[in-house]
């Protein structure tokens, strides 16, 4: 795999009830939209208010699905997801949805999200003689549902008073789709609505390929039911105080979602311009890390009055892969993903803009590629604050001892990325750009985590699921 220095989300979810419509079709292009979310896997479940089907597999959205395995999805009822890992390794079993057969008809679930309190869960389940075939949360999730009793509604209230964590989901079951946030609001989910049906997904980007557009989000805590008579909200379990990921701000979500009520384009513009002010610098052009970084790097170059200009094209058809590279070609990652443009450089004192550093494995070899193309000096400028802390909460932050401002100090990292200069955005400044001096998760910069549960505590407990993985081979 190429290597990366960005967090790693973990899933996108998708839901949709209408009757009379390709149910197939419609999510294909919505989990197709949130193809950014993950990259490791996608599936789709649909019913027809009385049998399940499922169709899921390794790869990209345009890998698992053709004309063929989506013409036997029916149904007016579907969920859909695309999955990148942070418990449970790229295997077709970890794939979801996943889907059980109960008393009361298929349910199949969808989870954007990492549950901390998941070993005691598992443990709790395996005592109640449930078996478990793989090592993720979410299978935790559909077997609690499972074993709860009641209505739908009331099963699911029963599951959030037990899961501890992140979790955003869409459930599947014979007569309707439920979407269902946590108390804190870690991830996002949204309600939308199109021609003859309803739909939820993880971000309002996935409407706009089926013609619908964003109702609203889905706030912390809620449940949300839809069927084809409407949708009914909820309140599942009380709201806790908000702690949505900066980083979806920063980073996960696609430019043109809007989460709370903002263009995140126009969130991350700000970003950078609030980067420009507080660490300015002589340059002569200002260059994105394409393309998470552009929006940022725009900013910057408004608010600082220098020239934006491309200076590393991307390649977009360099994505996952599960072919192993050699030592050799690890090295070479980074040109592979990104080749410089001499003729912009050439000369130039510029001002390369990130959205966040997290190993530093990618940032040095960046850094190199301007130079070998004739930069005269580069200053590197990161749209968030420094990454210290990891992150238990369904982002993959890497292990403490991996993140390099967990162990350098900020000239520390200049001198081993060779840049000229360095500069972080600020905790006050993210906040005011943000508009908020609370509401948002800053664990990975803080080290103040959402939850009561120590640091230490939460280290063990994923050591826990490792074990557990290794067990099942998975």
């Amino acid at each position: 795999m190429l290597p990366f220095d960005s967090p790693r989300e973990a899933c996108g979810v998708f839901g949709i009830s209408a009757p009379g419509k390709d149910i197939a079709r419609l999510a294909y292009f919505a989990i197709y939209a949130l193809q950014h979310r993950g990259q490791e896997a996608a599936g789709i479940a649909t019913c027809d208010g009385r049998t399940a089907h499922i169709h899921k597999g390794l790869g990209l959205v345009s890998q698992v699905f053709n004309e063929d395995n989506l013409h036997h999805l029916q149904g007016h009822l579907g969920i859909g997801h695309t999955r990148y890992s942070t418990t449970g390794s790229p295997r077709l079993n970890n794939t979801q949805p996943y889907i059980l057969e109960t008393l009361d008809g298929p349910l199949a679930i969808g989870h954007n999200g990492n549950l901390v309190n998941a070993p005691r869960l598992r443990r709790e389940l395996l005592e109640r003689g449930v078996g478990l075939s793989t090592s993720t949360d979410s299978e935790l999730i559909i077997h609690m549902l499972a074993g709860a009793r009641g209505n739908w509604s009331q099963r699911i209230r029963q599951m959030m008073t037990m899961a501890e964590g992140a979790y955003s989901l869409v459930i599947l079951t014979r007569e309707a789709i439920y979407g269902v946030r946590d108390p804190w609001g870690l991830r996002p989910l949204v309600l939308g609505e199109f021609e003859n049906g309803l739909a939820i997904a993880s971000e309002s980007c996935a409407f706009a390929t089926i013609g619908g557009r964003a109702i609203r989000e889905i706030d912390p805590g809620e449940i949300v039911r839809v069927d084809q008579d409407g949708y009914e909200i909820i309140q599942g379990v009380p709201r806790e105080k908000a702690a949505f990921c900066t980083f979806e701000q920063i980073y996960f979500a696609r430019p043109d979602s809007v989460l709370g009520g903002r263009l995140v384009h126009r969130v991350r513009q700000a970003l950078g311009r609030q980067l420009a002010r507080e660490s300015p610098v002589e340059a002569d052009i200002v260059v994105p890390v394409p393309d998470s970084g552009t929006p940022h790097a725009i900013g910057y170059a408004q608010e600082s009055g220098i020239d934006y200009s491309e200076g590393l094209i991307k390649s977009r058809y360099i994505g996952r892969t599960f072919i192993q590279p050699t030592d050799r070609q690890r090295k070479v990652g980074v040109a592979m993903k990104f080749n410089p443009l001499p003729e912009n450089l050439r000369g130039q004192r510029v001002v390369l803009v990130d959205d966040s550093i997290v190993r530093g494995n990618t940032s040095g070899p960046l850094v190199q590629l301007l130079r070998d193309a004739g930069a005269a000096e580069v200053h590197m400028r990161v749209a968030c604050p420094p990454i210290r802390y990891p992150c238990f909460m369904g982002v993959d932050m890497a292990s403490q001892s991996e993140l390099i401002a967990a162990h350098k100090n900020l000239d520390e990292i200049k001198e081993y990325i060779g840049v000229e200069s360095l500069s972080y955005l600020s905790v006050e400044g993210m906040m005011n750009t943000l508009r908020a001096q609370d509401g948002y998760c800053n664990a990975c910069f803080t080290g103040a985590y959402p939850f009561e549960t120590p640091m230490l505590e939460m280290e063990l407990e994923l050591k826990e699921k490792e074990r557990f993985a290794g067990a099942l081979g998975n």
